[in-house]
């Protein structure tokens, strides 16, 4: 399965409002979806960061096509598409020959499922201007995971992001990651943001019935730097249960499709 043909054959086909954001580091596009009305609130969903989580694109699609009845959300279903290529396709998907030896130097085997970063070593979710590099897994050489990369935005889809967050100026995002069924709100907010965030949720946590979580140790994600740079609420959502396996597989879409199909227009209908 090719998950980025299917988002890029969801892009052609696609009759709503929708963009290219930018370019992955093999030079693949970054595609966002706009559903709902320009009205206020809008949010921003990202998926699929890290590559062995390259299910939650399939989530995305659902979510697209459920919409919200408040406001508009901007979809980008398939942040780290080199990533989830190679997770699922081994070092073969990738195209510049120097790229692929060093991937194969530095993952130790031909083996890629597991693999969380992009096709830099970069880890996405680590590489935003939020305390970054302070977090305690943080790494500072190239790696499967955890890698900090040279400076924040370094990678080009963090930078793509980035620049797309700026021009949407959103009320709200949220990053959808696998696993555990938690759901992770905070990141040093000060009291007054820190209620009005959690309140947000807690309504999360109602349509998803996944429980509130924080991870004090970590730093430089998407949400982190949504909530200290733009002061917005910003919310992680780990779907799939920890029971299972990475990379989680298409045999269980259809379950954390059904818990989690309704969280955006839950979280709408609040903010």
């Amino acid at each position: 399965m090719n998950v980025y043909l299917e988002m890029r054959k969801l892009y052609e086909d696609y009759r709503g409002k929708k963009r290219i954001i930018g370019h992955s580091a093999e030079g693949r596009e970054l595609f966002a979806f706009f559903a709902g009305t320009d009205s206020r609130p809008v949010g921003i969903s990202q998926y699929a960061m890290h590559a062995r989580e390259w299910i939650t694109a399939e989530l995305a699609a659902a979510q697209l096509a459920r919409g919200v009845e408040r406001g508009g959300v901007w979809f980008v279903p398939l942040v780290n598409p080199d990533g989830a290529l190679l997770c699922t396709e081994g070092a073969g998907s990738v195209l510049d020959r120097g790229r692929r030896e060093m991937l194969l130097r530095v993952n130790g085997s031909e083996d890629f499922s597991l693999w969380k970063a992009n096709a830099d070593c970069v880890d996405l979710n680590v590489n935003f201007d939020a305390r970054w590099g302070t977090g305690l897994r943080n790494l500072t050489r190239p790696a499967p995971e955890n890698y900090i990369g040279t400076r924040p935005f370094c990678a080009p889809e963090s930078a793509a992001l980035k620049n797309f967050t700026y021009l949407v100026r959103p009320d709200y995002t949220i990053s959808w990651h696998t696993k555990g069924e938690e759901i992770y709100w905070a990141f040093h907010q000060s009291p007054l943001r820190a209620l009005r965030d959690f309140l947000l949720a807690k309504e999360l946590e109602r349509s998803t019935g996944y429980p509130l979580r924080r991870t004090p140790h970590s730093a430089g994600g998407y949400k982190d730097w949504c909530i200290e740079r733009l002061k917005i609420p910003a919310f992680t959502v780990e779907a799939g249960s920890d029971a299972l396996m990475h990379p989680i597989g298409e045999e269980h879409l259809k379950e954390i499709i059904a818990k989690n199909l309704e969280a955006l227009s839950a979280l709408s209908e609040k903010r």
